[in-house]
């Protein structure tokens, strides 16, 4: 057995690094695809990898079959994998780096690597600003311009943990905590986390008990724990096994009104908040309020934090010093969005292009989340790599869509298309073909790196099409791995409103797109909005509450938001 037993970030991270060689290399996608969605659903377990192992489980983990299951039982059982090294060997370890870089993909550090000798980023950058990148075929002056700001981009990247990474964890961990420890009588999470930001730094959670050392013996004992890093009455660290860390805080209940307050933060919204309380008599802690005689209002309740100061409770999303203690102050918070307002999600695949599941896979899992529609919008023909549709496939997939139809009276299938906004702002499907659709995304997957001008003028330009009724994904930023392209979002806004396109927020984690602050000016604007899943798999659906939280953070309504409406009034306004 190898001397440390390797965290389950570990092995998802080696995976990966498998995964990238043979994209270099130029394997079968399929095979490259395998070992990332085994990375995924690895750093994705609650558990430990090796209680897996031990057990005989592994091949229990989805995407891990047999072969993979034998990989990992030689990295676990000697902490090393003979076909690691092996691909190793082939591709020198700085040329896999590469493809962090997000303008790098494995094509083109192939073609660093083989035709220029590259076998760095460094040697890149150097390469870039000297003007040599340009010389290679298929590259040029822009393609080099673009990869050195790859670059530049890759080192303000802020290591910070995605929220669909983050979100799921601490749930884990907060139900076990409870299922386990003794005298606990509440826990919450805290923190960026709870406020729904895009990204989290590390796990805050609280805890409420009379004695907090059951409480913080049951934490460390947790199996998602990997390493205790500090252990005290109050607080608590460790490191997860999906390599996090983790706070937990144990408060008196009397003081979790406070508590849960402060450690939600921001910083800027506390401040604000204890100017304000000084203002009406108090200072503001995160154990109480204390008057001027020096004694205690203890709060027991958040909502009671926020009533001694006069103020209507403020929802965690909207705690950003941004309006919102003055709303309270006046009474005029808005009434946010919330899941359960959802009535349909338009913006989902299948396996007509690059979705992982049918047509009908994808609407009994529509059903079974209680919505009353989903629009099944695969890519179109332009979009090679993900197997985008013809008109002549889009005509049949109708067909397949009108039969499935018929089983249901109380859910529709709707059929539309992701079509994709060409480099110079034409669609890649004929209006005659568009105009058949009942709904039709436009999107830009590729060139997002154009200047921003012509990037505008293309967005632009598809949103002046009648045809096209959503803008997908707005910025086309992808968190952690890719930079919003140059596009003047507030540009995109003010034609939004002018033609009364709807402008999608994406609500997979690693797009949140539009953000957060976009959104506000846009219901600012009254400009509506869809809240998308943007599903491959039946499981993708479920990211749908990431959307809606981004949307809260925006303080947007469910009046709006098209897909909180019925579906004869979604139909009805999109006609219109």
């Amino acid at each position: 057995m190898a001397e440390r037993m390797l965290t389950n970030r570990e092995v998802a991270s080696l995976l990966r690094r498998i995964g990238d060689i043979l994209d270099i290399l130029g394997e079968d996608r399929f095979r490259v695809q395998a070992y990332r969605r085994a990375a995924d659903n690895i750093e994705a377990l609650g558990q430990d990898l090796a209680d897996l192992w031990r057990a005989g489980q592994l091949q229990e983990i989805p995407g891990v079959g047999k072969a993979l299951a034998e990989k990992l039982d030689e990295l676990l059982r000697t902490g090393r994998l003979g076909y690691y090294e092996r691909l190793q060997a082939q591709v020198p370890e700085g040329v896999v780096d590469m493809l962090a870089i997000p303008e790098v993909g494995p094509r083109t550090a192939r073609l660093l690597w083989q035709q220029a000798g590259l076998t760095s980023i460094a040697e890149v950058k150097a390469a870039a600003e000297a003007g040599k990148l340009r010389q290679l075929p298929g590259l040029g002056a822009k393609s080099e311009a673009n990869i050195l700001a790859g670059i530049e981009a890759l080192a303000r990247r802020s290591g910070r943990t995605p929220l669909g990474m983050a979100w799921p964890l601490a749930q884990e961990l907060l139900a076990a905590l409870r299922a386990t420890a003794p005298g606990l009588l509440r826990a919450e999470a805290a923190g960026s986390l709870r406020r729904w930001r895009a990204t989290i730094g590390d796990l805050d959670l609280l805890a409420a008990a009379q004695d907090s050392k059951p409480v913080m013996a049951a934490f460390t004992a947790l199996p998602q724990v990997a390493e205790v890093l500090l252990s005290g009455e109050t607080k608590t660290s460790v490191r997860t096994h999906a390599g996090l860390q983790a706070d937990l805080r144990v408060l008196p209940p009397d003081r979790w009104g406070t508590g849960l307050q402060y450690f939600t933060g921001s910083q800027a919204h506390n401040i604000a908040l204890r100017e304000l309380a000084l203002k009406r008599g108090y200072s503001l802690s995160e154990w109480a309020l204390k008057r001027p005689d020096g004694s205690e209002l203890l709060c027991a309740e958040e909502e009671a934090v926020y009533s001694a100061l006069g103020l209507s409770w403020i929802p965690p999303e909207l705690r950003e010093d941004r309006g919102e203690i003055e709303a309270a102050d006046k009474g005029t918070l808005p009434e946010l969005l919330e899941l359960r307002d959802m009535r349909g999600d338009l913006h989902a695949h299948s396996d007509w292009s690059d979705g992982a599941a049918s047509i009908e896979a994808m609407a009994e899992a529509a059903r079974a989340r209680g919505y009353a529609y989903l629009l099944i919008s695969d890519h179109s023909q332009g979009l090679g790599v993900a197997r985008g549709l013809t008109p002549e496939r889009l005509a049949a997939q109708r067909a397949e869509i009108e039969q499935l139809n018929r089983r249901w009276s109380d859910f529709r299938l709707l059929h539309g298309v992701e079509v994709e906004i060409r480099s110079d702002g034409t669609l890649d499907l004929p209006d005659e073909t568009l105009a058949g659709l009942d709904i039709v995304i436009a999107s830009v997957h590729s060139g997002l790196r154009q200047e921003r001008e012509r990037m505008t003028a293309r967005v632009v330009a598809a949103m002046r099409n009648p045809h096209v009724d959503i803008i997908g994904h707005p910025s086309g930023r992808l968190i952690g791995q890719r930079e919003e392209s140059s596009v003047d979002l507030d540009e995109v806004l003010k034609v939004a409103a002018q033609t009364g396109t709807v402008l999608e927020v994406n609500a997979h984690p690693s797009r949140l797109d539009l953000d957060d602050v976009h959104i506000r000016r846009a219901v600012e604007m009254g400009i509506r909005l869809a809240i998308n899943s943007d599903a491959h798999n039946p499981g993708g659906l479920e990211v749908m509450v990431y959307g809606v939280a981004t949307a809260r953070r925006g303080w947007a309504t469910a009046a709006d938001v098209v897909n909180t409406r019925p579906l004869d009034e979604v139909m009805g306004l999109f006609k219109a």
